[in-house]
C-alpha cells in the first residue's frame, strides 16, 4: 500500500511515516500543500493522511483537489481541529475519514487500512493465485493451507504480486509499491526480498522472473 503523509510538523510527520512503514506500507512525506500536490501528480497513492493547516496550499483546498480527481486516493484528515463542526467541515470537503489529534496510533493504522479497502478500485479482500492465499486485513498468508511466516516486506511483495496477477511487476514497480520514494533504484533489496519470499513459499516455485520484464506469480486463480 502506498500512502502519502502530509503534515507540516516534521517530527510528527516522521513518527507517523515510520510507524506506517513498520506496518508494511510504502510511505512518502510532504510538509506543505504544494509539495503534496506535486507528489500526487506523479504517484498513485491509495491513502493520503492529510493535515488541514498546511503552508503553501491549505489542507482544505488540497482535499478538494484530491477528491475532484478520477481514481483518486482516499483521504484521512488528521488534525488538531476536532470539534463536531470541524469534522463536518472536513467531511463536507470530501474527506473520507477524520481523526483528531492527539490520536491512538493503532487506530490510525486501522483507519488507513479500512480506507484502502474502501477505495473504489480496490479488489477482493482475500487474494488468491493457485495455492497461494493472502488476507491483507488479517495479515495472513498461506500456501496450500499452510501458514507462511513472512516479514513485513515479504508480505508486502507477495501482496503486490497477487494484486498485479496475471501481469508482471518489474523491480522498479515493486520498489514503488512496497518501499517509497527514498528507495535506491540501484539497490538489490528487491532481488534479496523476492529470494527470501521464494524460499518461504517452497516448491514447486510460484514466482517466475522474466529478464527485462519482471516478476510474476504462476498458477490459475
Amino acid at each position: 500500500m502506498r500512502v502519502l503523509v502530509v503534515e507540516d510538523a516534521r517530527a510528527l510527520a516522521e513518527v507517523v511515516a515510520e510507524g506506517l512503514r513498520d506496518q508494511g506500507m510504502a510511505v512518502d512525506v510532504a510538509h506543505d500543500g504544494l509539495t503534496a500536490a506535486a507528489k500526487l501528480d506523479v504517484t498513485d497513492y491509495e491513502v493520503v493522511v492529510l493535515d488541514r493547516d498546511l503552508p503553501g496550499l491549505h489542507g482544505d483546498d488540497l482535499c478538494q483537489v484530491i477528491t475532484s480527481a478520477d481514481d483518486r486516493p482516499m483521504v484521512l484528515m488528521l488534525t488538531a481541529s476536532g470539534t463536531p463542526e470541524d469534522r463536518v467541515r472536513g467531511l463536507t470537503l470530501g474527506a473520507d475519514d477524520y481523526l483528531a489529534k492527539p490520536f491512538h496510533f493503532p487506530e490510525l493504522v486501522l483507519r488507513v487500512r479500512a480506507l484502502s479497502r474502501r477505495r473504489p478500485s480496490s479488489r477482493a479482500r482475500t487474494l488468491r493465485v493457485g495455492g497461494v492465499e493472502l488476507d491483507p486485513v488479517r495479515r495472513t498468508a498461506t500456501r496450500d493451507g499452510v501458514p507462511l511466516a513472512l516479514s513485513v516486506k515479504e508480505f508486502a511483495v507477495l501482496e503486490a504480486l497477487l494484486r498485479a496477477w496475471p501481469g508482471f511487476l518489474s523491480a522498479e514497480g515493486l520498489l514503488e509499491r512496497v518501499w517509497d520514494e527514498h528507495a535506491d533504484p540501484f539497490t538489490n533489496t528487491v532481488t534479496v526480498t523476492v529470494g527470501r519470499l521464494r524460499r518461504k513459499l517452497g516448491s514447486p516455485p510460484v514466482i517466475t522472473t522474466t529478464p527485462g520484464v519482471g516478476y510474476r506469480l504462476t498458477g490459475p486463480s
